[in-house]
């Protein structure tokens, strides 16, 4: 199926035949559907935190920070925002000239708070000789639009979210880039006053990314008393997947090469494990607030972050403990409850196990990677969410999953689904190190039987597509994992350009 040009190109990729060969035979049977035991809810699989333990949730948080560890925000920031202006590119290309649909004449009513809108206007002033007011009266709509999509103007419909102005200050609009700095200096400074973030991006806007953050660094660091340390990284070429022919066969490209395509943000588990860090926020690029709204943000990045290292302080103690073979039978029971009922990953016949292997068991499921994430209640935002799901071993445990990763013909499935009263909003706070102070090789935990499969084409031609196993969902299948309930308050994603006018996104009311 190969020949020595596509070894050569493999080679170059940083992949191999087997490799390429394993995805197609992905893509040709599929993925098996995930078994589930519920959807995780208050109670069952999520913690719901009592207002008088937040504080000391956060002051363990707090005295970690003291005492020296790393911590980084990590940020996926790579996405282009084109999907942000689906509305404004079909309007270019409408028919008609005026603004017909409610989308169109809302953002053109509002068009002034938007942040960008001093320099757009300043685009129009530029390429048309008129300004946004001028141009709206003269009917002149899609000059504005393109003004603000296209590379003659402020070419945001190929920008990414991270470098667009999203919210107005008096001083100047922030980006999401600044506001993620911001947000670092609230929660994720250390003891020497550094904030550490990375951020992943593409190879054609990393220059861009770094002089912005370079730029705004000397007044935020001014304002918050901080320093900065930002390092930028691109999803490697190694975890490109192979796109498959309807044959079966890879698909070809024109010049007789084999197409690969991004493996999706489950490459990133990559990017993640190159990090010398202890403690990893994970948060997307476009959930940010004005800084008066930020409080809630902060506080429950730090309470779940307090969770995080509280739970690791007690597996470390039981890990060192179980390690010295000294437990007792009454240590034992705790350690198997705190497995069972704290990290909810629970396994059928423990009870026949000796204690010898309930030992080598405990001490197997508590040295891994882990996990807090905060889950919002469900309110119909798109996007997967926390179940207690069956593993391959046979134990079930915490899992973020998506839709495509559930039998929605089963009824009983579908159900769960739609009935989950809760969603995961991509909020985590993540523990990469060991009791013994190494770090974990993250690509190990990876449930390599929980991508994707979907159906894409080019030049007129229909392929299939793999993506890896999510970063948040398989690519995390085999760490401990806890949920934890936080308020809608501290979920603010912008998916279209007119989620910028909702009052999450506005300033202040005087």
């Amino acid at each position: 199926m190969f020949d020595a040009k596509d070894l050569e190109q493999f080679k170059k990729k940083g992949t191999d035949a087997g490799k390429v060969q394993a995805q197609l035979d992905l893509i040709k049977k599929g993925f098996p559907y995930l078994e589930l035991e519920s959807a995780a809810s208050v109670g069952n699989g999520i913690m719901a935190i009592d207002e008088s333990l937040c504080s000391s949730y956060i002051k363990n948080w707090d005295n970690y920070l003291a005492s020296g560890h790393k911590v980084t925000k990590f940020v996926p920031a790579s996405g282009a925002a084109s999907r942000m202006f689906k509305d404004l590119f079909g309007f270019l290309d409408a028919a008609y000239d005026l603004p017909t649909s409610g989308f169109e004449k809302t953002f053109f009513n509002d068009i002034s708070k938007f942040a960008f809108y001093n320099e757009l206007n300043e685009a129009c002033r530029r390429n048309e000789g008129k300004t946004i007011a001028e141009l709206i009266a003269d009917g002149q709509y899609k000059s504005v639009v393109s003004n603000l999509l296209e590379p003659k103007g402020l070419d945001y419909g190929s920008l990414p979210k991270g470098l667009l102005k999203f919210h107005n200050y008096s001083a100047a609009p922030r980006t999401p880039l600044e506001e993620h700095m911001v947000e670092g200096a609230l929660y994720a400074s250390g003891v020497d006053g550094k904030v550490h973030l990375h951020f992943t991006v593409s190879a054609q806007h990393r220059d861009l990314f770094r002089e912005l953050a370079e730029a705004s660094a000397k007044a935020i660091s001014k304002r918050y008393s901080t320093t900065y340390d930002i390092t930028f990284s691109e999803q490697k070429p190694s975890t490109d997947t192979v796109a498959a022919a309807q044959d079966g066969g890879p698909f070809r490209n024109d010049d007789g090469s084999i197409l690969f395509r991004p493996g999706g943000h489950g490459a990133l588990i990559e990017n993640l494990n190159d990090l010398d860090a202890d403690v990893v926020f994970i948060k997307n690029i476009d959930n940010v607030v004005p800084d008066h709204l930020k409080t809630d943000t902060v506080t429950y990045k730090k309470l779940l972050a307090g969770v995080l290292v509280s739970t690791q302080s007690k597996i470390f103690d039981y890990l060192r403990l179980l390690e010295s073979g000294k437990q007792t039978d009454a240590q034992l029971k705790n350690i198997t409850r705190f497995v069972t009922e704290t990290l909810c990953c629970r396994k059928k016949d423990l009870a026949s196990l000796s204690e010898s292997e309930l030992s080598a068991w405990l001490f197997a499921k508590l040295n891994r990677p882990l996990r807090v994430c905060g889950m919002v209640k469900n309110v119909g935002e798109p996007g997967g969410g926390p179940f207690l799901a069956y593993n391959a071993d046979g134990t079930v445990s915490p899992q973020i999953l998506e839709s495509s990763q559930i039998n929605l013909d089963d009824p009983v499935k579908k159900e769960m689904f739609t009935k989950g009263t809760h969603f995961n909003p991509v909020d985590l706070v993540c523990a990469l190190r060991g009791y013994k102070g190494a770090k974990f090789n993250l690509p190990d935990y990876v449930d390599k039987a929980t991508g994707f499969i979907s159906s894409k084409s080019k030049n007129g031609r229909e392929l299939k597509a793999l993506e890896l196993p999510g970063l948040w969902n398989g690519a995390m299948s085999d760490w401990n994992t806890i949920f934890v309930e936080v308020p809608l308050t501290t979920f603010n994603p912008v998916k279209t350009v007119n989620d910028l006018l909702r009052p999450q996104h506005q300033p202040a009311k005087l």
